[in-house]
C-alpha cells in the first residue's frame, strides 16, 4: 500500500461445472495474473472451486473431497504470490455442508466465512444444501496437522487495512453481515457471489453494491459468477463491481472473465469514518477474530494510481451533471438569502459591482432571489466604484450587467476620497503597498454599507470560498459584509455558474430580444476577464496589471489542494502525489506544473491557510453548499494561532 492506496481486483474464472482440477488451474492463472499487476486483494466468485451451479452433485462426497484437495493445491500454487486471496469453496464441518469464502495468504489457508443467509425461494435452493452461518467462532480442520479460524466474524488485518466478507445473498438481507462487520471496523467487505442475470438485475445488483459501501462507509468488492457455470435454467455473466464510500469505482462489462482492478483509498475511509459521530462508538454485538497478515513484498514505488484523479473536484466533468449542480447550487444560495430578507424583512440589497466573476455571481443570485419571493429587482442597488486599478473593460461590464438586469446602477468614484485619506494618514499615493491597495478596498466597503443604512438593505458579500482558504480578502473590507452569498463557492466553480445563467436566462423574462442578447454577450465577457481585485493601476494599454493568480498562484491548484485538506485530511506527501497524477495531463496548462512548481504553490497554500485563519473566524453568515466549508459555525474550527511547521517540513521532503 502506497500513500494509503491499496490496490484490489476481482475476477470470475471461466469454471467447469464440478471439475475442481480444471477451476483451480483456471483460478490460480487468474490468481498469477492479479499478482503481477501488484494486486494485494483478488476476490473470487462464490463456490468458484467447485461451480455454483452443481444442484444435487454439492450431496456427493466425491465432489466435496475434491474440492478440499484443490483449495489445498491452490493454496500451495499461491505461496509465493504474496496476497491475500478470497475464493469460494463448499466446506464439510461436523456433518454439515457450508457454502463459504475461503481466505488464502501465504500457501496457507487461514479463514473460512460460511454464508450467513441461505436463499431458498424461486429458482434458488441453497437451503437443500447447505447450512447457514453463525458468528461463533470455532476451528476448521484442514487436514490433521492445521486448521483455520471457522465463523462469520472475522476481520482479516492486511498489513493494518481491515477486511472482511459476506456471500452472495447475504447483501439482500435487511441487516446484512457486512454491517456489523464495518462497525467492528472493516474498510473493506468482500462479496463472493453468484448471482445469475434477468432482466433490469445489473441494476438492482449495482445499487445494492453502491448504497451498501456508502452506508458501511467502505469499500465493497462483488465478484460474481460466470462463463462456464450451468444455463440450463439460469445464465450468469460475470458482472464484478469495486465501489467505495457510494461512488461506483469500476465494473466489469457482462460476459467477459469479470477481470477489474482498482485501487482502494483506504485514507479516504478513515476520514469519512473519523468525521461521522456514527463511527465514534462501533456497535459490538458478538466478538470477532482478528486475523494478522504481513505483505513482505517491496511494493514498486512508481506504479501508476489506478483512479482517476479529477483536475477540478468541485467541479462535475460530466456536461448534465454540471448543470445540475450549478442549477442545484443556485438554488440554494437564493433559498438562503431569501430567508435571511423575510426574516429581518428587508427588500432592499447593496452590492458592490466591479465587472469580475464573483460579484457578477453574487448579482445574478440576488436578483433570482428577488424574481423569486416576488420582490421589484430595481431595489438592488448596485454599486460600481472605479478607482486607481479600474479598467474600462471591467467598468462598462458592470454597468452593462446592471443594465441588463433591471437593477438600480450607481457609479460612486472612490478616488477623491482614498487620496484625502492617503493625506489623513501621510501615505505617499506613489508607494503601492498594502496599505495603498487595502485603502481602496476599505472605502469601498464604507460606501456600501452607508448606502445600505440610507436604503434600509443590506450589504451582500461576494467574496468566493477559495480566497477564504488564501486569506485574499482585505480585512474588515471586502471581507465584511452582512450576508456573504458566494462563502463557499470554490473559484474554479463560480465560472460555471455564471455560465448557467449566461446559457439558461429566459428570454420572455427580459425586457425584449436586444436585452437578452446583452446579458449573454456581457455574461461572456466577464468570464473572458482575468481574475483581479484592480487595486493597483491597469498598464499604458489600459489592461489589467494586478493578475492574482500570478501572485497567489493558480486557483486550480489552490482548489486542488483546498478540496484534499478540507474534506479528507491529506497529507502534503498524498495530495502532491495525487496533484502529479491529475495535472500531468492538464489541458489547461501547458505544459502541465511540473513536480517543483506544484511543491512551490503548495507550500504558499498551507502557508497562508494557517496565516490567515483570523479573517475566518469573524467572517459573515453564508449558506453552506458543500463539504468543504470554512465557516467557523458550520464545517472548519480552527486556532488562528496554529502553526503550520509540521506540514511545511512535510513538503520540504517532497520532490
Amino acid at each position: 500500500m502506497i500513500n494509503g492506496f491499496f490496490r484490489v481486483a476481482c475476477a470470475s474464472p471461466q469454471v467447469a461445472v464440478a471439475d475442481c482440477e480444471n477451476n483451480t488451474k483456471k483460478i490460480i492463472q487468474l490468481c498469477k495474473k492479479a499478482s503481477s499487476d501488484g494486486v494485494e486483494l483478488l476476490v473470487l466468485p462464490e463456490l468458484a472451486i467447485s461451480a455454483y451451479t452443481c444442484g444435487d452433485l454439492f450431496l456427493q462426497q466425491t465432489l466435496i473431497s475434491n474440492a478440499l484437495v484443490q483449495l489445498k493445491k491452490l493454496s500451495k500454487a499461491t505461496a509465493k504470490l504474496d496476497m491475500l486471496i478470497a475464493v469460494g469453496c463448499p466446506l464439510e464441518k461436523e456433518d454439515k455442508l457450508y457454502n463459504c469464502a475461503v481466505f488464502i495468504f501465504e500457501g496457507s489457508i487461514i479463514a473460512a466465512i460460511p454464508k450467513t443467509h441461505i436463499p431458498n425461494y424461486r429458482e434458488l435452493y441453497e437451503l437443500r444444501h447447505f447450512t447457514p452461518g453463525m458468528p461463533t467462532l470455532s476451528s476448521y480442520s484442514i487436514d490433521s496437522k492445521t486448521s483455520c479460524v471457522f465463523g462469520t466474524n472475522i476481520i482479516i488485518d492486511f498489513n493494518g487495512v481491515h477486511i472482511a466478507a459476506e456471500i452472495g445473498e447475504d447483501l439482500k438481507a435487511p441487516y446484512p453481515p457486512s454491517t456489523r462487520h464495518a462497525q467492528a471496523g472493516a474498510q473493506i467487505i468482500c462479496n463472493l457471489a453468484a448471482s445469475n442475470e434477468m432482466v433490469a438485475k445489473a441494476d438492482f445488483r449495482r445499487m445494492l453494491v453502491q448504497s451498501q459501501s456508502a452506508r458501511c462507509t467502505c469499500a465493497y468488492l462483488y465478484a460474481n459468477a460466470g462463463k462456464g457455470e450451468s444455463t440450463q435454467d439460469l445464465i450468469f455473466s460475470g458482472h464484478n463491481i469495486i465501489a467505495e464510500t457510494s461512488k461506483i469505482l469500476t465494473e466489469s462489462s457482462p460476459y467477459t472473465d469479470g477481470y477489474i482492478l482498482h485501487d482502494i483509498d483506504i485514507d479516504k475511509i478513515k476520514a469519512n469514518r473519523k468525521q461521522s459521530t456514527l463511527w465514534a462508538a462501533p456497535k459490538k454485538t458478538n466478538s470477532y477474530e482478528k486475523i494478522m497478515c504481513a505483505n513482505t513484498k517491496k511494493t514498486n514505488k512508481n506504479h501508476t494510481i489506478i483512479r482517476n484523479i479529477p483536475t477540478h473536484p468541485f467541479v462535475p466533468s460530466n456536461k448534465e451533471k454540471r448543470e445540475q449542480r450549478c442549477a442545484e447550487i443556485i438554488a440554494m444560495q437564493a433559498e438562503g438569502l431569501a430567508k435571511r430578507l423575510t426574516y429581518i424583512g428587508c427588500k432592499k440589497a447593496v452590492i458592490g459591482l466591479s465587472g469580475g466573476l464573483d460579484s457578477t455571481l453574487a448579482l445574478l443570485v440576488i436578483a433570482e432571489t428577488f424574481n423569486r419571493l416576488g420582490l421589484d429587482v430595481s431595489e438592488i442597488i448596485a454599486i460600481t466604484m472605479p478607482c486607481f486599478g479600474t479598467t474600462d473593460r471591467t467598468y462598462t461590464n458592470a454597468c452593462a450587467l446592471a443594465t441588463s438586469l433591471g437593477v438600480t446602477l450607481r457609479t460612486i468614484s472612490i478616488e477623491k476620497a482614498v487620496r484625502q485619506h492617503f493625506i489623513n494618514i501621510c501615505h505617499n499615493e506613489n508607494n503601492h503597498s498594502s496599505t495603498y491597495e487595502n485603502a481602496q478596498a476599505r472605502e469601498r466597503t464604507q460606501v456600501l454599507m452607508d448606502v445600505a443604512n440610507q436604503v434600509n438593505g443590506i450589504v451582500i458579500g461576494t467574496g468566493d470560498l477559495s480566497e477564504l482558504a488564501l486569506g485574499w480578502t482585505t480585512y474588515n473590507a471586502d471581507h465584511m459584509s452582512m450576508y456573504a452569498i458566494n462563502a463557499s463557492i470554490p473559484k474554479t466553480l463560480v465560472p460555471h455558474l455564471v455560465a448557467w445563467f449566461a446559457n439558461n436566462a429566459k428570454k420572455e423574462s427580459l425586457d425584449d430580444k436586444d436585452t437578452y442578447f446583452n446579458l449573454w454577450t456581457v455574461l461572456n465577457d466577464i468570464l473572458d476577464t482575468p481574475v483581479s481585485p484592480e487595486l493597483l493601476p491597469p498598464k499604458k494599454d489600459g489592461t489589467i496589471a494586478q493578475k492574482t493568480e500570478r501572485l497567489v498562484g493558480p486557483y486550480e491548484l489552490h482548489d486542488f489542494f483546498l478540496y484534499y485538506v478540507l474534506r479528507w485530511g491529506y497529507t502534503p506527501q498524498k495530495i502532491y502525489t495525487l496533484a502529479l497524477k491529475a495535472f500531468s495531463t492538464n489541458k489547461s496548462q501547458i505544459p502541465p506544473y511540473s513536480p517543483e512548481s506544484i511543491v512551490k504553490w503548495l507550500k504558499v497554500f498551507y502557508t497562508r491557510f494557517f496565516q490567515q485563519q483570523f479573517k475566518r473566524s469573524c467572517m459573515p453568515d453564508s449558506v453552506s453548499i458543500g463539504t468543504v466549508n470554512l465557516s467557523p459555525r458550520a464545517n472548519w474550527r480552527m486556532p488562528s494561532d496554529a502553526s503550520v511547521s509540521l506540514w511545511l517540513k512535510e513538503i520540504e521532503t517532497l520532490c
